[in-house]
């Protein structure tokens, strides 16, 4: 017999199964629709591919496009079925749907950067990024091509409607770049030995290019601990990682224990920044806490916890660049810390005002040729010249060679050969006879 208990959790299965289901089925609506009423050719293509990209019918959503773009290529709708294509690739997801449709979205930026709807798309390939991250402990790839993506809005649209998302986004994703490089130092750090350098050449460039890090007051501490580790010539670098404790990070956990470190040390104690304490009571009561659920399926969970990641504040607007580390000789330093750079000397316009280079390197190369030729040519008939000095004319050779044939033609027939006599005596008289007849007079 089934108990009242059962049928309830089958009742409430039940439930979330059409739920779900209804889910699924349910239309997602398209973002940028075009609410003009018209029965157009173009417009009905675009109407027709919107609600195919509706219903999930996606490769069919840009076939129709394609074929508006193609047929109709000076339609008002071109750009809107350019973006439609893109919106397309990211709805259908995967690896392969997001590279397509950031590859779209950034063809849409260069064709049409000063459309309002190139904001959106730049925050959608960010988006996309970050939806891509992995943890903090993982390939950073992808959070590092988040972070340039973000910046880009907040750079070429700071006043688009989109900038406060990407604010938000950059921050998190700064977040989880610097808990891995916090990850790697506290590694370092426990490492012990000559560990600490590489410790604190992390820590010293988390805490100088992610101030905003919501662990920040944790890494100046630890930095603390690796300079005094690396003996009395750190005892500066240790002092001014307890300073700025105590002045920017003023609720920090650390906060006594850094204000004894200093006293310990002899050196002064700073106010706390009163910006710094607004701002970090502010975080305080603004972070998000996670729940029961979140804390048990985190460790299985690949996308990475941003819950910590600050409310206000600006992001960092240059890339993550590691420092030269601390045992490194000064002059091979000096050497690492030197910055290539390109700069053009001159007056700006030297690109306007100064002749073509391309057409200038082919009039010397036709020049060149021009040249090549009449030496060739020259060098040529003098040749010839020297032929013609040393050997005789081509008639004198012609008119040797016709007397030669007439005089072969002219010449009588030889007579037959007469045949040697068997006799061998008479084969003796006649070698005599000749000999005496080639033989000179003697007087």
């Amino acid at each position: 017999m089934i108990s009242r208990n059962s049928l309830r959790h089958a009742a409430v299965f039940g439930l979330a199964a059409l739920l779900l289901v209804a889910s699924a089925c349910r239309r997602h609506k398209y973002d940028n629709p075009i609410s003009k009423d018209s029965q157009q050719p173009d417009k009905v293509l675009f109407d027709t591919s919107i609600d195919d990209i509706e219903k999930g019918r996606f490769e069919r959503a840009r076939l129709t496009l394609q074929t508006l773009m193609n047929t109709y290529d000076t339609s008002e709708y071109l750009a809107k079925a350019k973006l439609a294509v893109a919106d397309s690739w990211l709805r259908e997801g995967g690896g392969h749907g997001f590279a397509q449709a950031e590859a779209e979205y950034k063809d849409f930026i260069l064709f049409y950067p000063n459309m309002e709807e190139a904001a959106e798309a730049q925050f959608k390939i960010c988006d996309m990024q970050y939806k891509q991250m992995d943890k903090a402990d993982r390939d950073p790839a992808h959070a590092r091509e988040a972070d340039a993506d973000c910046k880009d809005v907040l750079l070429k649209w700071p006043n688009s409607k989109f900038a406060p998302m990407a604010l938000q986004r950059d921050l998190e994703i700064q977040e989880n770049i610097a808990e891995g490089e916090f990850k790697v130092s506290t590694y370092y750090n426990k490492k012990g030995g000559r560990s600490f350098v590489p410790s604190a050449n992390r820590l010293q460039a988390l805490v100088d290019q992610y101030p905003l890090y919501s662990r920040a007051d944790d890494a100046l501490w630890m930095l603390a601990d690796d300079y005094l580790q690396m003996g009395d010539k750190f005892e500066n670098r240790q002092a001014d990682a307890y300073t700025r404790i105590v002045r920017d990070y003023p609720l920090s956990a650390h906060l006594d224990d850094a204000k004894a470190q200093l006293q310990a040390m002899g050196r002064a104690v700073p106010e706390p920044d009163p910006t710094q304490y607004a701002r970090m009571k502010f975080e305080l009561e603004n972070r998000t806490k996670r729940g029961l659920l979140s804390k048990l399926t985190g460790p299985l969970a690949s996308r990475p916890d941003t819950s910590m990641a600050a409310r206000s504040g600006t992001p960092q607007m240059d890339n993550y660049h590691p420092t030269v580390p601390l045992d490194v000789p000064a002059t091979a330093a000096g050497a690492l810390s030197q910055e290539v750079g390109i700069a053009l000397t001159g007056s700006a316009d030297v690109l306007d005002k100064s002749p073509d280079a391309r057409t200038a390197g082919a009039a010397a190369t036709d020049a060149g040729s021009t040249k090549a030729g009449a030496a060739a040519s020259t060098a040529t008939a003098d040749k010839q010249d020297q032929t013609a000095a040393a050997q005789p004319s081509a008639a004198g050779k012609k008119g040797t060679t016709s007397n030669r044939k007439l005089k072969q033609v002219a010449a009588p027939p030889k007579p037959a050969k007469v045949p040697r006599p068997s006799n061998k005596k008479s084969t003796a008289a006649q070698k005599g006879t000749a000999a005496s007849a080639t033989a000179p007079d003697k007087k």
